[in-house]
């Protein structure tokens, strides 16, 4: 699968899909904060989620790095799902 929906992304971060970790991360509008889709943190309500294809375009965009799933701990380190 490659992501390239919001459904399809919002689907990877309700199952927790770790196939999905290295292809985009996830932004939560209310929190400031972006993971891995794979995260076990809270699943954020589906309006205040936002999706990035890096973890350099999140934090560009002013978001920080979850503290559970550490996303900029293994940046690139993820095969791309196909």
């Amino acid at each position: 699968m490659r992501y390239t929906t919001d459904d399809e992304r919002w689907e990877a971060v309700t199952r927790r899909d770790g196939r999905a970790d290295g292809v985009f991360v996830l932004a939560v509008k209310t929190t400031g904060i972006y993971c891995h889709p794979s995260c076990r943190a809270r699943t954020p309500n589906r309006v205040n989620a936002c999706y990035f294809e890096t973890a350099q375009d999140a934090r560009a965009a002013g978001f920080r790095a979850c503290k559970v799933c550490r996303p900029d701990d293994s940046v690139g380190t993820h095969p791309s799902a196909e």
